[in-house]
């Protein structure tokens, strides 16, 4: 193994302990964090957060702490992208469904269920 890969895989290592120890929120909450690529020479991590943070809505603050953090505390790191898929498009986001709805189908008039009393 060359000193090159070695070197990247440390840094690899070192972002994915970053965020289970900054960031256990995120998984204690049903979300995942996951690397999408590391470009060494520009100092550039692209990650993708999933799961529960999908369509969450304090997940820009997450994704903003992510940044300023992540940029601190490893010197090799300068620019963070960081994207939950819903930005919008065809990104893969996923938006609200509720039971009894197809993909796709109108919601009916209704007023929610009916309460036990």
């Amino acid at each position: 193994m060359s000193a090159e890969s070695q070197d990247g895989d440390d840094l690899e290592e070192r972002v994915n302990n970053f965020l289970r120890r900054n960031f256990p929120q995120i998984q204690m909450h049903g979300g995942t964090a996951a690397i999408q690529n590391i470009d060494r020479e520009e100092g550039v991590v692209d990650l993708q957060l999933g799961g529960a943070c999908s369509g969450c809505g304090i997940s820009p603050m997450t994704i903003q702490a992510i940044k300023s953090r992540m940029t601190k505390e490893i010197p090799e790191i300068d620019t963070v992208h960081a994207d939950t898929g819903m930005g919008g498009g065809d990104t893969g986001g996923m938006s609200p469904s509720f039971p009894g709805e197809e993909d796709g189908e109108e919601p009916e008039d209704d007023e929610g269920p009916q309460a036990p009393f």
